[in-house]
C-alpha cells in the first residue's frame, strides 16, 4: 500500500498557518495528503491586543481562547493540529520540543514542510520558527537520532525522513524579509474554506482582510488568472526532468 503524501507546517503562533497558508493546507488535504500544523506557541501576549481589551482578560485564558480557534481552524482545513505551548514575545525552542517535531516528520515521512521566512526583522519570532523547521528537518534526517514511533512508523525508511521540500509563506511584509516567492498556488477552489479558517480567528480581526486582499494579489499576478493564490518561496532545489513551463 502506497503511502499517502504528507505536508507538515511549522508557525510560531496559532493565527500565522491560518493567514500564510490555510488554502495550501486545505488543497492538499482535498488531495488526499496527510496535514499536520504544528504551532510552537499561542501568540497571546504579542497577538491577541483584542483580547485583552476585554475586562479580567488573563495570560491563561488568552492562551486557551487562542487554542480553541487555532482547532477550529484546522478541523475546518482538515489538518490536524500540535501545540508545542511555548511562550510567544519572544519565543524560545528547547529540546522536547524539537523531540517532538522529529517524531511528527518522522511517523510522517513528510513530503513538504511551510514555514516562515528566514529573515522576519519585525518580528523575531518568525525567524526562531523557520530556523526551528530546519533544525527538525536536519534532526529527522540523521540515523542516529532517535524518535518517531507515535503511529507506527518504524519500517518506513528507516524511520529517517528524506529531503522534504521547504517553502517558506508569504511573510506579512515582503519587503522586509528578503521574500522572493518562486511559486505561486492556485487556491480558488478551496478559498471558502481558507475564509471560513480566517473567521475562526477573532482575536486578530485586522488580519481578515488584508490576507483576503493579498489573495486576490497574487491570483491577480498567477499564470492563468486564478481568482484566488498563495505565494511560496522554495528553500531548496527541485529536482525535475524537464523545465516546466
Amino acid at each position: 500500500m502506497d503511502k499517502k503524501k504528507s505536508l507538515v507546517v511549522i508557525a510560531a503562533h496559532t493565527g500565522d498557518y491560518v493567514w500564510r497558508c490555510a488554502g495550501a493546507i486545505a488543497l492538499h488535504a482535498e488531495l488526499g495528503w496527510r496535514v499536520s500544523v504544528i504551532c510552537l506557541s499561542y501568540g497571546e501576549r504579542g497577538e491577541a491586543a483584542k483580547l485583552f481589551a476585554e475586562p479580567g482578560m488573563t495570560q491563561p485564558r488568552a492562551r486557551e481562547m487562542r487554542k480553541i480557534e487555532a482547532e477550529k481552524a484546522a478541523k475546518v482545513l482538515g489538518a490536524d493540529i500540535h501545540f508545542f505551548d511555548g511562550d510567544d514575545y519572544c519565543l524560545h525552542t528547547d529540546e522536547a520540543m524539537l523531540d517532538r517535531a522529529v517524531a511528527i516528520l518522522r511517523d510522517l515521512q513528510a513530503d513538504v514542510i511551510l514555514t516562515h521566512t528566514r529573515d522576519d526583522p519585525g518580528n523575531i519570532d518568525h525567524e526562531v520558527a523557520a530556523r526551528f523547521a530546519l533544525e527538525a528537518r536536519m534532526s529527522s534526517q540523521a540515523v542516529g537520532r532517535s524518535g518517531g514511533t507515535a503511529i507506527g512508523a518504524p519500517h518506513l525508511h528507516g524511520m529517517t525522513i528524506g529531503a522534504p521540500q521547504v517553502y517558506s509563506f508569504e511573510p506579512h511584509q515582503s519587503e522586509l524579509c528578503s521574500f522572493k516567492p518562486d511559486t505561486l498556488l492556485d487556491i480558488t477552489s478551496v478559498w471558502e474554506k481558507k475564509w471560513a479558517a480566517i473567521q475562526c480567528i477573532p482575536s486578530q480581526p485586522l488580519m481578515w482582510d488584508y490576507y483576503r486582499n493579498m489573495a486576490i494579489q497574487r491570483g491577480a499576478v498567477a499564470r492563468g488568472r486564478p481568482k484566488y493564490a498563495e505565494a511560496f518561496q522554495r528553500l531548496f532545489p527541485s529536482t525535475v526532468n524537464e523545465l516546466p513551463t
